[in-house]
């Protein structure tokens, strides 16, 4: 663990006020914000907010209370008593983040201050039958499919560690936030939003309705078999010297490095090898590749594969995580002093800005203040209008997920959203194995974009596409560190170009630092952070069970979005453009802040005090493969399931279960006020009564596809915000003439030797 870089110098939130209401975990929302800039003052009771106690602590410290509020003011507030401190407050305010604040007055709060953004998060919105139900990690996990593709075959499903549905759901409703804030910029209306969490973390962490892995060739989770299926062999994780190694061997190139490093042995040197079903259905290449491995450690694996471009990490622990060569020089951590002489590492921020840190201020105790003391800015806002990116341009350069959902989540705020690409080199998320003529994934995660071709290799067309930079608001990229370097489109060109332009890359171990021109997969980031050596069945620690999700993708697309909001409020009160950097593994690390700190804590021979914590049970209902996830937190909880089931034990509550129909069950333990959750199929998703009453899902078509699917509706429920269009995924330049005639003003003569020279394509 170092110091972090230096803190970003302009950082684009400065003079944004947020009020933050909102306990436990998901007051990482505030924190983020406060890292971006704005000045965030957390309201709680004089005597301590009931997350202070939350375990593991050291010194009494509450390392998750830490984890999720450095970088904020406090203020006391006890409602409802203090409503016009509040109020006072509030009209000083840009955002209030709440989350079932007791005492709020929300009539009072909408009439003193009419420009506010609003964000009420509850865990199944404020409408339905189940608005009063109570939700937990497991739960939400369980009720947005998660739960169902998470285990392997023939085994019970298995709950993913940590608390990944509030960690990922943070950056969604972030998104969602700033989307509003960017419209009451622009008309001087505040709104409200209804967040539930059930929404927010289906739709951040692996949704079934978006954007899937590569590996799955366009078939969505909704059309997967209704078992977990056995997803090792696409990312199959074998046995070194000292550890385990996880590759991911996908193009053909990658394959013949292999072959080649194995010393080419005749048995795999057919072309048939190339295919990946080949190499997936051999029953024994990875019996060879393991035996080729046997006797290296995984440094060595790790070095040798990156040096030959194949993709390959080695699964660490967390300590092992935040202690490599890249988390290292990045400073992705840095120490945080708790109580005098006790410090312990905490993330110095989710992204870079400008190629500095976000960073929040690593202090603790959090300073008591009563008003906010940041001045606020002048904005030169766009014209008024609905939506809060009319009028914006994006050329969106993202591939596969993180690239495609970051460039989708614009569009759907109003956004002309360009999905550039070249016939030769299409995206990987279009292929099929249904061999439709468009992926239903591509189909889901790409609407409501225009799409252009273009040959980024020739003159003419780098010329062409700087000339769109010109006119473009922001560009996205997740490529390989270096790619649009290579070429010719570096910061330095692309700021001379377009000063104001916004600009956010992905990679997954960042920009900088000795690992980022390594090839990295979602399956790679999840083993290099630690959290692939965590997936496991209890008691079992080689069964490894992640290769399913898409984590952290979705998410890493969410934190580039909301950096290119921030960059673009910036822009109003600044005039200039600036860039928004996100490694994904620090993204997952970051979710495991306080896990880390214990962990840290426990090393350095800390007292670590552990409160007793939750218990998530599995019960197995009646029919085939049915369950029911229960979080018991308390003695009440334990005292409720007891009467319900007539024992006071958990082999008396599956005993129960198992007589039940899992939706029973669950209704049952909700009206005991007891969370609970039965295991949905994602196909399933849609037809949920929650759902169904908030509007989750819409219905959509594409013009080569030949029934309507299913996507999700819009990011929440805005006051004010209009659901987005559904405009068609675009096939590969389908609308080149039109974005051409659009953004430079080019007319049929200037567009003709274009299309005739292939600097253009249109698609027929």
């Amino acid at each position: 663990m170092t110091a972090a870089a230096e803190p970003a110098a302009d950082l684009p939130l400065a003079g944004v006020r947020v009020i933050d209401a909102v306990p436990g975990i998901l007051g990482a929302l505030g924190r983020f914000l406060g890292e971006l800039g704005a000045e965030v003052i957390r309201i709680e009771p004089s005597a301590g907010a009931a997350d202070r106690a939350a375990g593991p602590r050291v010194a009494g410290v509450s390392l998750p209370f830490v984890a999720a509020n450095l970088g904020k003011a406090t203020c006391p507030i006890n409602l409802p008593a203090d409503m016009p401190a509040l109020l006072d407050l509030a009209r000083e305010a840009d955002i209030l983040l709440e989350a079932g604040l007791p005492g709020l007055d929300a009539a009072a709060l909408a009439a003193a201050a009419p420009r506010l953004v609003h964000v009420a998060i509850t865990d199944f919105g404020d409408i339905g039958p189940w608005r009063d139900w109570q939700a937990s990690d497991s739960v939400l996990h369980a009720l947005t499919g998660g739960l169902s593709r998470s285990g392997l075959p023939g085994r019970a499903p298995l709950i993913p560690p940590g608390q990944l549905t509030y960690e990922t759901a943070v950056a969604h409703i972030a998104v969602a936030t700033l989307g509003a804030f960017i419209r009451t910029l622009r008309t001087g209306e505040g709104d409200r939003l209804d967040v539930s969490l059930i929404e927010a973390a289906m739709q951040a962490l692996d949704p079934g309705f978006g954007l899937n892995g590569s590996a799955q060739s366009g078939v969505p989770s909704w059309k997967m078999p209704r078992g977990r299926t056995d997803e090792r062999f696409r990312y199959p994780i074998l046995p070194c010297a000292d550890g385990f190694v996880r590759l991911c061997v996908l193009a053909p190139r990658q394959w013949r490095q292999m072959h080649t490093w194995m010393g080419a042995p005749a048995a795999f040197a057919g072309p048939e090898w190339d295919r990946l079903m080949t190499r997936y259905k051999s029953p024994d290449l990875l019996p060879a590749i393991t035996a080729f491995f046997a006797d290296k450690t995984r440094a060595e694996i790790e070095a040798e594969a990156a040096a030959r471009g194949i993709p390959a990490a080695g699964l660490l622990d967390l300590g092992e995580a935040i202690a490599t060569p890249q988390m290292v020089a990045r400073g992705a951590f840095v120490p945080v002093e708790i109580v005098p002489g006790v410090s312990l590492p905490f993330p110095a921020g989710a992204v870079t800005i400008d190629g500095a840190r976000a960073a929040p201020a690593a202090r603790y105790p959090l300073p008591v203040r009563t008003a906010f003391s940041a001045p606020r800015p002048r904005y030169a806002a766009p014209p008024p209008a609905e939506y809060p990116l009319a009028g914006i341009r994006v050329l969106d350069l993202g591939v596969i997920v993180v690239g495609g959902e970051s460039g989708r989540l614009l569009a759907d705020l109003g956004a002309d959203v360009i999905k550039v690409e070249n016939a030769a080199f299409p995206d990987g998320q279009r292929q099929s194995r249904d061999d439709d003529p468009v992926s239903l994934t591509f189909a889901a995660g790409h609407r409501n974009k225009r799409g252009l071709s273009i040959d980024l290799k020739s003159p003419r067309g780098k010329a062409l596409f700087l000339d769109l930079v010109r006119g473009a608001d922001v560009l996205l990229s997740n490529f390989k560190p270096g790619t649009l370097a290579g070429l010719g489109f570096d910061a330095a060109t692309l700021a001379a170009a377009n000063p104001r332009l916004v600009t956010v890359d992905s990679s997954a171990y960042g920009a900088t630092g000795p690992w980022s021109s390594r090839l990295g997969y979602g399956p790679l980031v999840r083993a290099s952070a630690g959290l692939t050596k965590q997936w496991t069945y209890p008691g079992e620690p080689d069964s490894f069970a992640d290769g399913i999700t898409v984590y952290p993708d979705h998410v890493a697309g969410r934190i580039g979005t909301a950096g290119a909001l921030a960059l673009l409020i910036r822009r109003m009160r600044t005039g200039h453009g600036g860039n928004v950097s996100v490694s994904q593994a620090e993204v997952m690390l970051g979710h495991k802040a306080a896990e880390i700190a214990a962990l840290a804590g426990t090393a350095a021979g800390l007292q670590l005090d552990t409160p007793a914590t939750a218990e998530d049970w599995l019960l197995p209902c009646a029919g085939d493969d049915e369950w029911c996830a229960v979080n018991v937190r308390h003695a009440a909880d334990r005292a409720a399931i007891a009467a319900l089931v007539g024992g006071n034990d958990r082999a008396a509550a599956e005993r129960w279960a198992r007589a039940l129909p899992p939706d029973q069950v669950m209704a049952q333990l909700q009206a005991a006020a007891v969370p609970a959750g039965m295991m949905v199929r994602v196909v399933d998703l849609p037809s949920l009564p929650a759902y169904r009453a908030l509007g989750t899902f819409r219905e959509a078509t594409h013009p080569l596809l030949p029934v309507p699917f299913q996507v999700e509706g819009t990011l929440t429920r805005f006051a004010r915000v209009p659901p987005p269009d559904q405009r068609p995924a675009p096939r590969i330049g389908e609308d080149s003439v039109a974005v051409l005639k659009d953004w430079l003003a080019l007319d049929d003569a200037a567009i003709a030797p274009l299309l005739a020279d292939k600097i253009i394509e249109q698609a027929a």
